[in-house]
């Protein structure tokens, strides 16, 4: 049996994140069902850094995360974490109260925000039809982001602080013994006082192999395809790699430029049990209506189509904390569709927490309390959580 000071059970986005901050004063095993981390949700991710999107927590973590996605620790990764893209959320004509709720809700922590007519949003995103926008509210600084440097980078940050990752580890037991949780896997026996549940979609499941109260979590898919997009006048192609993000403030559907291509999704959340969710005919069939009815070209063939899972709790903010019900439990889970964008700001929050401490005191400055994140908060109660 391997003992360490913390494991943490999943190496995607969330695992990987707060492994590396907790490397940093703690030893620490990483273990990971797949043969490869991030195999799920965070190899799946649209992969967009926007500070309007979420909840007011997910803001706030999103606004916190800032810093490291624009300066991050020397040696960490030799991309750019970052990519100009801009972010765009339309409305129709009878949608003009949510446009002007988003954009007061928006310039909030990012004063940057701005409302646009229907000229600026053609101007930005010349392949809406005309006839189908209303207005629109404009992010100017959200960025793409380099997600596998991203993840990369917190994973090579643990190894070189002496933590490891152990690949093809399915856990198949967990028990409190003599202070310790003990994990038994594919992969050998593994023990910590402090065990991070870190499962995405999987975490109520660990919690239940525990003997755990779980949170209410709900694995949701979403789908996506990549297309060229057919213009009766191919000229008006032209600069798709500049095209901002583009997103209905219904959320019926998103678009943005990826790798010379148009990536998109119908926002689909269908509730499903964890699995290696794969996408269904019909979203498929729904998202090329929805861009189609939006825009002024035709989709004919599709490059790649996939799906991939987005885990929520009641209220939609992440669960961070120690179980009420369970000494040395630590929850890392329900990130949602924000896990990539809050990753640094979370990987602290839970490394903070887990050894004890209080949330870092940027992310307190943003309004956002460990009750807040806590497994045991009252949104949760009754709920599908804390049973």
């Amino acid at each position: 049996m391997e003992r360490v000071d913390v494991l943490v059970i999943g190496a995607g986005m969330a695992g990987a994140s707060a492994a590396y901050e907790l490397s940093a004063q703690r030893t620490v095993v990483v273990l990971e069902r797949e043969s490869q981390p991030g195999y799920h949700s965070t190899g799946r991710s649209a992969a967009l850094y926007t500070q309007t999107y979420g909840p007011a927590a997910i803001r706030a973590l999103t606004v916190a995360s800032w810093d490291f996605y624009t300066n991050p620790p020397a040696g960490f990764t030799d991309h750019t974490l970052l990519t100009p893209r801009g972010v765009l959320i339309i409305g129709r004509e009878h949608e003009t109260a949510r446009l002007d709720a988003e954009f007061d809700g928006g310039r909030r922590l990012t004063p940057s925000v701005e409302r646009f007519d229907r000229a600026q949003v053609l101007a930005r995103a010349p392949f809406l039809r005309p006839d189908y926008v209303g207005g629109g509210v404009w992010e100017p600084d959200a960025r793409d982001i380099d997600v596998h440097a991203l993840h990369q980078g917190c994973l090579r940050g643990l190894k070189a602080r002496g933590g490891r990752v152990v690949t093809d580890a399915d856990v198949r037991g967990l028990a409190r013994r003599g202070g310790l949780w003990v994990a038994d896997t594919a992969a050998g026996t593994f023990a910590a006082p402090v065990l991070v549940n870190a499962a995405g979609a999987w975490a109520d499941a660990m919690a239940r192999l525990a003997g755990v109260a779980t949170v209410g979590l709900v694995p949701k898919r979403r789908t996506a395809i990549t297309f060229d997009p057919v213009f009766a006048d191919p000229a008006d192609k032209a600069g798709l790699d500049g095209w901002p993000m583009v997103s209905d403030i219904a959320e019926t559907f998103y678009v943005k430029p990826d790798a010379g291509r148009l990536l998109a999704s119908p926002a689909d959340q269908t509730p499903v049990e964890p699995c290696d969710v794969q996408p269904e005919d019909i979203d498929v069939a729904e998202t090329v209506d929805r861009l189609e009815q939006a825009s002024r070209f035709t989709v004919r063939r599709l490059a790649h189509r996939w799906a991939g899972l987005r885990s929520f709790v009641a209220d939609k903010v992440p669960v961070v904390g120690f179980a009420p019900d369970a000494e040395g439990f630590f929850w890392l889970a329900g990130q949602g569709g924000y896990g990539i964008q809050t990753a640094p700001a979370l990987g602290r929050v839970a490394a903070a927490l887990a050894t004890g401490g209080d949330l870092p005191e940027d992310v307190r400055a943003l309004g956002v309390a460990a009750s807040d994140l806590s497994p045991g908060r009252p949104a949760l109660i009754g709920k599908g959580g804390m049973s």
